[in-house]
């Protein structure tokens, strides 16, 4: 999609709709612990496993998150105030129609309000909000901290990899006074600011992430066998127990941030920036409209697998139920159209220019109207 900057990348798409993909799958086919999918099956090939354990494309976003800013704000002068303007046209709207929506399903369903809106209210600094909202909580304390970790970036080119160590050391006393990380790590920023740091790396890396396909493969390899190892161990909810004490979680958000940062850079430098064939325009659409399906998703679609397998035949076999969650993730691309131009778009138009070309200070956020260029 187009930034207020007018620069639009397709790859980048691809890999928001790659993303969308990953997180519709892990609610199609785990509707409940037994199934469509039972938890505590294990797909014989490992690469499998990251749709097994789908919710890894919230790491996925994120990551492509820390890039994308770091590609658009490259060498510009940024203002502070509108900045923070964008990113609330960008968000708000959906997510209150969201919130509002939800209110009235539990409404409908008899349901009391009082601690629904409740935790709405605590979801400006803790995971509460519905739908999936709890990422935007997470992508919103990013934003607090992007001023600061691109001006670091600016002077030191590594400091992302400190501040990755420093989480990665915050995750330990963590687990180490409390027992358990994983609600921390899952759920927070304390996990997912490894993610916005290594797509921020990524990105002033990139070059070394051109062409590089052998690399690439071993990468694609490697975490595919983390992951599959992962999914066998219990995965997301049956690692021992939810939420889980074992010590993977201090190091599972880096190594989301490693193998997804790097993969975004090699994609986004090694291939044409304009992607033929219908595959690639598909994935293109369900990016450009990810954000409405990804908050969307979560009214229809257990239901729908639910219906698939009593009504339709039954998608208790992995490979199958995968096909399926495809075909209903391709006909849910329309809805995200609709949500995207009836209730975005209006908005998105609304949004203003905040960074100029800078001449001298790079990445330098201001308050005040910056220079025209």
């Amino acid at each position: 999609m187009k930034s207020s900057t007018g620069e639009h990348y397709p790859a980048l798409d691809h890999v928001r709709g790659l993303a969308a993909f990953l997180v519709f799958t892990w609610h199609f086919l785990h509707q409940s612990p037994d199934g469509p999918v039972p938890y505590g099956f294990v797909p014989a090939l490992p690469i499998f496993s990251l749709l097994d354990e789908g919710n890894t494309g919230v790491s996925l976003f994120m990551a492509l998150s820390g890039y994308l800013f770091a590609k658009l704000l490259d060498g510009k002068q940024v203002r502070y105030l509108p900045f923070f303007a964008n990113r609330a046209l960008r968000l708000l709207p959906l997510l209150l129609a969201v919130i509002a929506i939800e209110a009235c399903r539990r409404y409908e369903a008899g349901q009391p309000l009082d601690e629904y809106f409740t935790d709405v209210g605590k979801g400006v600094i803790f995971p509460t909000l519905p739908n999936g909202g709890w990422s935007l909580t997470v992508e919103a304390h990013f934003y607090v901290l992007l001023p600061f970790l691109l001006m670091a970036c600016r002077r030191f080119l590594f400091a992302p990899l400190l501040f990755i160590a420093a989480m990665i050391l915050l995750r330990s006393v963590l687990y180490v006074h409390l027992g358990e990380v994983q609600s921390a790590a899952a759920w927070t920023i304390i996990g997912h600011a490894d993610q916005f740091l290594a797509g921020i790396l990524a990105f002033h890396l990139r070059a070394h992430a051109k062409g590089r396909h052998w690399l690439a493969l071993a990468v694609l390899v490697a975490f595919s066998m983390f992951f599959g190892w992962f999914d066998a161990a219990g995965g997301f909810y049956q690692l021992g127990h939810y939420p889980s004490s074992h010590c993977i979680w201090i190091i599972l958000p880096t190594v989301e941030a490693a193998a997804y940062a790097f993969g975004i850079a090699y994609y986004d430098t090694t291939f044409p920036r304009k992607r033929k064939g219908l595959p690639f325009k598909i994935l293109e659409k369900a990016g450009a409209y990810s954000y409405s399906i990804y908050l969307l998703h979560l009214f229809f679609v257990m239901q729908l697998a639910e219906f698939i397998n009593t009504n339709v035949m039954s998608i208790s076999n992995f490979y199958i139920a995968c096909l399926w969650s495809l075909l209903c993730f391709l006909a849910t691309i329309p809805i995200g159209y609709l949500s995207y131009t009836c209730i975005e778009a209006p908005f998105l138009r609304l949004r203003i220019r905040y960074a100029e070309p800078a001449a001298a200070d790079p990445i330098l956020f201001k308050d005040q109207p910056a220079t025209a260029a």
